[in-house]
């Protein structure tokens, strides 16, 4: 048990640091953090709630649903930041993404070891302390964001095992991008 959690902290850690391109903040790397762990785990050969060919359409109808939702709420909703720097403020959108995050380790991995699902959440929670503490949002931001992120988590999961259920998934990786063929 306790190799397979320090697998994940690996895992996570370093496919994270890929991420970071654009760092300001901490915030800026733990979002990704959670979906690090999603993959990282899979790539390990971490037993997984679900195979790569549903894993995979889950991960990216959760990570479209949260980052659209945060959008249009942005978008319309038009709150300070706390710093005065643009009216972006409601809802966090890094704590939106970590806690979608989050909710797709616990989902995949949760059965694995509590730890995994108490680390993505700790990881999410720290990412929204982060930005709250370097006044890029309100407390009530990180919150919502919270939300958001578990929501459209949850929301996704339902409706991608819905049209998922037996999709058949070949992933390829080139040097300039990567693409996917489902087929049912």
């Amino acid at each position: 048990m306790s190799r397979i959690f320090i697998l994940f902290i690996l895992c996570m850690v370093s496919v994270a640091a890929f991420a970071g391109f654009g760092i300001s903040s901490t915030g800026d790397v733990t979002r990704y953090v959670p979906w690090a762990g999603v993959i990282g785990l899979k790539a390990c050969g971490v037993d997984s709630r679900d195979s790569w060919k549903i894993l995979l359409p889950k991960a990216a109808a959760s990570a479209v649903v949260t980052v659209g939702t945060v959008y249009v709420m942005k978008e319309t909703i038009h709150e300070w930041r706390p710093d005065y720097s643009d009216r972006k403020s409601f809802p966090s959108g890094h704590t939106a993404f970590a806690f979608a995050g989050a909710a797709n380790l616990h989902h995949q991995y949760g059965h694995v070891s509590p730890w995994i699902s108490i680390g993505g959440y700790a990881v999410a929670t720290f990412t929204a302390v982060d930005r709250v503490c370097r006044d890029r949002h309100h407390w009530y931001d990180t919150v919502a964001g919270a939300a958001v992120g578990l929501l459209s988590a949850k929301l996704s999961f339902f409706i991608g095992g819905k049209l998922f259920p037996k999709a058949d998934v070949n992933v390829t990786v080139g040097p300039m991008d990567v693409s996917m063929c489902y087929s049912f």
